[in-house]
């Protein structure tokens, strides 16, 4: 046990603190070093692949938020049994709420503000991209969120079953905005050689050279539309794994991606996503391919 449980034990012996409020507050304690515990474990599952910057911070604002509010709310409660005492332990329980609500504000507020000083992107974003991926002629669906978030992936890079890549929050790099990280977040992989994609079928990976139609080996293949103005083209990308989103936050002109596993290595492909056939639709022949 700690300190703080150490002084509720002696105010225990002197009779100053009824047993039963004091095993509340112990109760508290332990609770909020569950909380750090735990939340340090998921921490450090996350961070090995996919934690980014703003995460971290955002993890550790709502654990110390947490624990401040149990601080300041145990030292309320004794405050209601103790205003009997004299000036002294007044004070202590005074700065016993003031100290907590003072060390969380001032902590918001500077990594807030150092986040956004150290952020590439000048402050929060919000980009999208679409994206398609296909095997041999199969198109592959993201497994479906689960629980109040609505989103698989971080709550900085994340799908919600809507084909759509979206970064929310600050990019201190343009590296943590590449392809091959979005894949990571939502519990894939993606190489240059392969992918590994998390469906409500399971784990779908595969890998060049593996079958694919007619018992032909396949490759993987991945493409990019881009926008300029009014127009849009199509690259075949080289390194996929470390290609950089487009920093819109509509699509189009954000980009739209196609991942291939194919038998058929090509220049171009034939597929194109939602979003841009629904602008070509609509826009009367302004908006076309160069």
């Amino acid at each position: 046990m700690g300190r703080g449980t150490c002084v509720i034990n002696y105010l225990i012996v002197k009779n100053l603190l009824p047993k039963s409020l004091a095993v509340s507050i112990i109760f508290l304690q332990l609770f909020a070093s569950s909380v750090h515990a735990h939340g340090g474990e998921e921490e450090t599952a996350v961070e090995t692949v996919t934690q980014t910057l703003e995460d971290s911070l955002r993890s550790n604002s709502i654990k110390i938020v947490v624990v401040a509010s149990i601080l300041i709310l145990g030292f309320l409660v004794l405050t209601i049994f103790l205003k009997h005492l004299g000036e002294r332990v007044k004070t202590v329980l005074f700065l016993g709420i003031v100290l907590p609500t003072l060390f969380t504000t001032v902590y918001l507020i500077t990594s807030t503000i150092s986040l956004n000083s150290a952020s590439s992107s000048g402050g929060p974003v919000h980009w999208h991209a679409d994206f398609e991926i296909w095997d041999c002629g199969q198109k592959l669906e993201l497994t479906d969120p689960e629980g109040f978030s609505n989103r698989v992936g971080s709550a900085t890079f994340h799908e919600h079953n809507d084909n759509r890549i979206h970064v929310e929050g600050v990019v201190v790099d343009k590296k943590e905005a590449a392809l091959g990280r979005f894949f990571q977040f939502v519990g894939g992989e993606l190489h240059n050689d392969g992918f590994q994609i998390p469906t409500n079928d399971g784990l779908i990976v595969r890998r060049n050279g593996d079958p694919c139609k007619g018992d032909r080996p396949g490759i993987l293949q991945a493409f990019v539309y881009k926008t300029h103005g009014d127009t849009y083209r199509q690259e075949k990308l080289t390194d996929p794994t470390s290609y950089i989103l487009s920093p819109y936050g509509n699509v189009p002109p954000g980009d739209c991606i196609v991942v291939e596993f194919d038998s058929k290595e090509k220049e171009k492909t034939d597929r194109l996503c939602d979003s841009y056939e629904l602008k070509i639709k609509t826009s009367k022949g302004t908006f076309h391919g160069d």
